[in-house]
């Protein structure tokens, strides 16, 4: 069944019979009831939510994930079951998506909650204990990006009949605290029903938080496993549909001239687009927005797509991983136009990209604690809304920027783009590629259609820098919380959303072996409701990304290859005989093998055309000078041992001192 099927509010069989006559202490004319157990009215009340954005209107909680244990599934579980057939004469449908594992959940559900630009979300149910705790990180990996998601883990009996229970977590000094407790600093709003009656305001305000742009994250319904199945007369109002409408507040107009005046005055002006341009639909405005003054428009992990990648402004990645061109005009702007981000380490080099004496920065940004970080002039406000109001602010009053500066930033764009296509580059046919050349391949083979889903590792690095973006949802890369293990149940949740579930958009999860190991479960519930997953898998034996951190600050990469043991004790043996391509097929995959860079060429083609779940595995290898990646234009702050007897740690301080001495504050 749809889940926006058009339907009037339920009434079970088991509603509140006729009033009798009044009593002097009774209403004459009652409100009409439900009698419903907690669980039910829940996922009653969450079939009726809409969001509603500029005219379009959909379903806020458009289904529901679930793993089941004794902690819900004789509430959440039956209501689900009720929910999906039909049950207590309810025509609004609450589909059930069936997860592996539960962290997994949060991540499909945080894929989809991207995908559908954060207008419709999935609520996820687990049972207590570890199926609850299993959240955590799911959570805050969604809070930390400002997507919703709805979380409804199982607790412990409210009413205490036996104390403790399976898997209670006894606290001598607080009764009231369980395992879900630890969901509180991940979650934008948290609630513990332990009344059913507590469930009305509690369910209002995680909607309220859900929907808000500037307060959306992780939310978290505790539900105690009595109380869920506990039946209580429901008002009939709580089960009326509700739209929630997702604002665009306009920018202040002392803010928005202050913002005028700043531009006016920039020599050497840089946009850092992040990921609240995309949260607000906001691309083509930006697009007109630098089309009238030709700044140009460097992106963060989570705004790379806020243009196309051939629009002339586009310079590229900023920061750590950034592009050299947008990493030398940070050096040298003297106005850094903030745009939808947090402005983290990665992008500001630590505190040390943004050189010029006297630069300042203005922040358009939907909440007031991002918009003033870096002592920011700050401009509070939807991006789009905001945009539009600088646009037509500067209309009238002559702005662009030095053409000359247009000039340079283009030149060296294209310089750039020399160093990209020599990454990417494939001289070879019959040798093992690595791992830019595997992006040049895929580089070479998708549209505008196709959706790349990474996370943590090394090819974030390389896709920031390297990636030709085409349209303005195709780089989806999680780099706020840089969680391995993502992309597979992100790839789900993607595929899920609207605009793909009719199959016409290739979506592919690109991950290393560290990070497949950490999380391939998922695999099954895509081979179960057959979706067209495409999964790459990358081998390179070990920690990459890591393993480069750990040699450039005097680690010595200790503990990042995947090797047998040799006999001194470290991991300097042959590489360990895992076949992830095995693995993957063993779930139910489809595998497609490549040895040699005309091998994956073909795979990467056959599996962008395969109507079922498919994987290209591909073995690596490492680098030369002519096809590896770019190194890095922007420093990173990760401290080196102060003291130490080891060479490669002595000489990693020595550098370590000379880069932390151009770290600044910004007051």
């Amino acid at each position: 069944m749809s889940p926006t099927s058009p339907a009037s509010p339920a009434r079970s069989a088991r509603s509140a019979s006729p009033a009798s006559p009044a009593s002097p202490e009774s209403p004459k004319n009652p409100a009409p009831t439900h009698r419903l157990t907690t669980a039910q009215a829940l996922v009653a009340f969450l079939a009726r939510q809409y969001t509603e954005r500029d005219g379009r209107r959909q379903r806020l909680i458009s289904a529901t994930w679930g793993i089941f244990g004794h902690g819900n599934v004789a509430g959440i579980g039956q209501a689900l079951v009720e929910a999906g057939h039909g049950g207590n004469g309810t025509a609004h449908p609450m589909p059930y998506l069936q997860g592996r594992n539960e962290q997994a959940m949060v991540h499909a559900a945080v894929g989809y909650a991207r995908q559908s630009g954060r207008l419709s979300a999935h609520a996820v149910t687990t049972s207590i204990g570890p199926g609850a705790t299993n959240l955590v990180t799911g959570a805050a990996l969604a809070t930390i990006n400002r997507l919703p998601v709805l979380l409804l883990p199982g607790d412990t009996f409210a009413t205490r009949p036996a104390d403790p229970v399976l898997q209670q977590l006894e606290v001598p000094y607080a009764g009231d605290v369980s395992v879900n407790d630890c969901l509180r600093p991940v979650s934008r709003y948290f609630d513990r029903i332990t009344r059913p009656e507590a469930l009305i305001p509690a369910a209002l305000q995680a909607m309220r938080v859900l929907a808000d742009p500037a307060e959306t994250g992780a939310v978290t319904l505790a539900l105690p496993q009595d109380v869920q199945a506990e039946a209580y007369d429901w008002p009939e109002e709580f089960f009326a549909e509700r739209d929630w409408h997702v604002r665009r507040p306009a920018p202040d107009t002392y803010e928005l001239e202050t913002a005028v005046r700043a531009i006016r005055s920039a020599r050497r002006p840089l946009i850092v687009a992040g990921g609240g341009v995309r949260h607000s639909a906001a691309e083509e405005t930006l697009a007109a927005f630098t089309a009238a003054t030709r700044i140009p428009v460097a992106s963060t992990q989570a705004g790379k797509g806020a243009l196309r990648h051939d629009h002339p402004a586009d310079v590229g990645g900023i920061g750590h991983t950034g592009t050299a061109t947008a990493d030398e005009l940070a050096r040298t702007a003297d106005l850094v136009i903030g745009i939808g981000t947090r402005f983290s380490d990665f992008t500001t080099a630590s505190g040390t990209l943004f050189a010029d004496p006297a630069v300042r920065f203005l922040h358009l940004n939907i909440t007031a604690f991002d918009a003033h970080k870096l002592a920011a002039l700050p401009l509070v406000a939807d991006a789009r809304a905001g945009l539009e109001a600088l646009t037509a602010a500067l209309a009238g009053r002559g702005y662009r920027v030095d053409p000359a500066y247009e000039t340079e930033y283009t030149g060296a764009k294209e310089a750039w783009e020399e160093r990209v296509e020599a990454s990417f580059a494939t001289p070879d046919p019959t040798a093992r590629p690595t791992q830019t050349q595997v992006l040049g391949l895929l580089d070479d083979l998708v549209t505008e259609e196709d959706i790349l889903i990474n996370a943590a590792g090394s090819l974030p690095g390389d896709l920031h820098k390297l990636w030709r973006t085409r349209s303005r949802d195709q780089y989806h890369v999680e780099y706020g919380y840089s969680c391995m293990g993502y992309e597979i149940p992100a790839a789900i949740g993607v595929l899920l959303a609207a605009g793909t579930q009719q199959r016409n958009r290739p979506v592919w999860a690109l991950v290393g072996d560290g990070t497949y190991l950490m999380n391939p479960t998922e695999i099954v519930t895509a081979v179960q409701e057959n979706l067209p997953l495409k999964l790459l898998i990358l081998q390179n034996h070990g920690y990459a990304s890591i393993g480069g951190l750990s040699a450039s600050v005097g680690a010595e990469g200790f503990g990042t290859a995947y090797r047998h043991r040799d006999p001194d004790g470290g991991f300097t043996g042959p590489p360990l005989p895992v076949d992830l391509a095995a693995n993957a097929a063993s779930l139910g995959l489809r595998v497609l093998r490549a040895a040699t860079v005309d091998d994956l060429r073909k795979a990467l083609s056959e599996a962008r055309d395969a109507e079922g779940p498919t994987c290209v595995y591909v073995e690596t290898e490492t680098p030369d000078t002519v096809s590896g990646p770019p190194p890095a234009q922007a420093w990173w702050d990760v401290p080196v041992a102060e003291t130490a007897s080891r060479p490669a740690a002595v000489k990693a301080r020595e550098e370590y001192d000379r880069q932390v001495a151009a770290r600044r504050r910004h007051l």
